[in-house]
């Protein structure tokens, strides 16, 4: 079994349909991962063991999302040294999701969160995903096969509706006048 790499975190179980988009593409890249529920307000101490404990057990980084006051990235980051992905979550109680994105965005220096658009989760998992390849080539190659994959699927998807005189590749056809 694979030594899991990335903690997947989030306030509560309504968080999950969004934060299972980052657990969909590490698996998809062969990253392995964790996922738990742990809420900075309903289970604090919880929290605080899972961020100081994540180092200990493997863990590189520690994707966090939440909605609402969404204190959960910038709480567990100001305990623990891994970098933490934030994930703004539009929940039932949010202001459109502008509170959970400007609670996580809006750290204090010395605390930084990276932090991804609302309900991007996916884009977590793919930043994650990127950071541990700094150190591993194999998993380098995997993102670089991802990314080809979106470019093949945007290029599939133009060609079904231009037309044959329409825009092509990085340049237009020329036009004789």
């Amino acid at each position: 079994m694979n030594k899991v790499l990335v903690g997947i975190i989030m306030g509560s179980e309504s968080d999950l349909p969004v934060m299972k988009e980052a657990a969909e593409v590490l698996t998809q890249l062969k990253v392995p991962y964790e996922i738990s529920i742990v809420s900075a307000h309903r289970t604090p101490e919880r929290m605080f063991s899972y961020a100081k404990e994540a180092a200990g057990r493997g863990i590189k980084v520690i994707i966090a999302g939440a909605g609402g006051a969404a204190h959960l990235p910038g709480m567990t980051a100001s305990v623990t040294h891994l970098p933490v992905i934030g994930v703004p979550v539009k929940s039932s109680n949010s202001i459109d999701g502008w509170d959970s994105i400007l609670s996580i965005l809006q750290m204090p220096n010395g605390v930084p969160v990276a932090t991804v658009a609302l309900n991007a989760a996916k884009n977590a998992g793919i930043l994650a995903a990127q950071m541990l390849s700094l150190s591993d080539a194999q998993l380098q190659l995997r993102i670089l096969a991802y990314k080809e994959s979106m470019k093949e699927k945007v290029l599939e998807a133009a060609l079904k509706i231009e037309k044959p005189s329409a825009f092509k590749g990085n340049s237009r056809k020329k036009v004789k006048k």
